[in-house]
């Protein structure tokens, strides 16, 4: 069986550099907000292009600091709006509703998955005050018409950069395009962790402090609470590997790249709909997806023939029993991609036999 990602065999290939970053933590007898954390957090952020990385405990924490910040710096308030993409993934929802902001759902464009500017700027109203802007599956979501919109009406532009570790944009980094942005470095990511993680990068150096505070219970001082804080940080161990693999992030992508290109290229379906020219610019490749209308019965038969497949995502936020007050809205673009997408495999593990075996099976099916 050919793994999605097989993450088994991604770790062992760097096994040896590894293991003497997780020994070097336990030697040293500091496990929690020491050097191993302020070593990542200066190279991520020189890596990204921003002048400071607060590293945390997971992306959904990172997105929530970021908002929370703001909300106490004045910036943000209860009630205020903030334009997101409709197909994204379930955090950035919760990340804006957990910190007592309004999400507004807008449209993606279909050919990129990514939020439609022309849609976007509907939806802005007296009460909008940011753009939560998902890079999702691994392709940057700027454009010039966005960031004009944006800046015309003096949005604040907070990135979800969960998905696009290394992703350019106008030879800048995602992640240090907006005014702060998140990144989770979830295992499975392109910048993966060996447990939950997180960070966020910005130019703002008052930001930072107020997010270093509230990830710490709320505090500057020990034992003193200017805000009403959280628990949120990143350990030694998950930093120490961090910093072992970013340097071999770039590597990484570049394969992510050439796999998707020879998917492009090598796959021929007529049930299937491939990725456009236009989506395969300026991505890392975090998901590959197709749609395909008989989408469980594409993913069935790749699973007969030894080929493991994941849906990101079966079911939109709004159709979520959590948000059942959105069930109503009607969002075909988005309900359409989440009725048929369907990620195949493509990380760096895989070998060149293994990406023909894909295509020419997913070429081979008849539905």
């Amino acid at each position: 069986m050919l793994k999605y990602f097989d993450l088994q065999r991604y770790t062992a290939q760097h096994r040896e550099q590894l293991q003497a970053a997780v020994s070097r933590v336990v030697d040293s007898g500091w496990y929690l907000l020491g050097n191993e954390v302020k070593a990542f957090e200066n190279a991520y952020a020189q890596y990204i292009g921003t002048a400071h990385c607060v590293a945390c405990g997971n992306g959904l924490d990172a997105l929530s600091l970021i908002f929370k910040a703001y909300m106490e710096r004045g910036v943000l308030h209860p009630g205020d709006e903030v334009l997101v993409p409709a197909n994204t993934y379930i955090a950035s929802i919760i990340s804006i509703t957990s910190s007592g902001l309004m999400p507004v759902l807008v449209e993606p464009h279909l050919d990129t998955f990514q939020i439609d500017a022309q849609q976007m700027v509907k939806h802005v109203g007296p009460r909008t005050k940011a753009l939560l802007i998902v890079h999702l599956y691994g392709k940057c979501a700027f454009t010039n018409e966005l960031l004009s919109l944006c800046s015309e009406h003096e949005l604040l532009v907070i990135e979800d950069n969960a998905q696009a570790h290394g992703c350019l944009w106008n030879d800048k980094r995602t992640g240090s395009v907006g005014h702060a942005a998140a990144h989770s470095f979830y295992p499975g990511k392109n910048l993966g962790a060996l447990g939950d993680a997180g960070g966020v990068t910005t130019n703002d150096e008052v930001l930072v402090g107020i997010i270093r505070a509230i990830a710490n219970y709320g505090s500057n001082k020990k034992y003193v609470f200017q805000y009403v804080g959280q628990n949120s940080r990143m350990d030694e161990v998950q930093a120490a590997v961090l910093s072992e693999k970013l340097k071999w992030l770039d590597q990484d992508n570049q394969r992510r790249t050439a796999i998707a290109q020879h998917y492009v290229e090598g796959i021929s379906n007529e049930n299937i709909t491939l990725p456009t020219r236009d989506y395969l610019v300026n991505n890392v490749f975090h998901i590959f997806p197709v749609l395909c209308a008989q989408r469980e019965k594409l993913q069935q038969e790749l699973q007969q023939r030894g080929i493991e497949t994941i849906i990101h995502y079966p079911i939109p936020p709004h159709k979520q029993q959590c948000y059942s007050h959105w069930a109503q809205l009607s969002l075909p673009i988005t309900e359409r991609i989440h009725n048929e997408e369907l990620s195949l495999p493509l990380n760096p593990t895989m070998t060149d036999d293994e990406v023909q075996l894909v295509i020419s099976q997913v070429s081979d099916i008849r539905l």
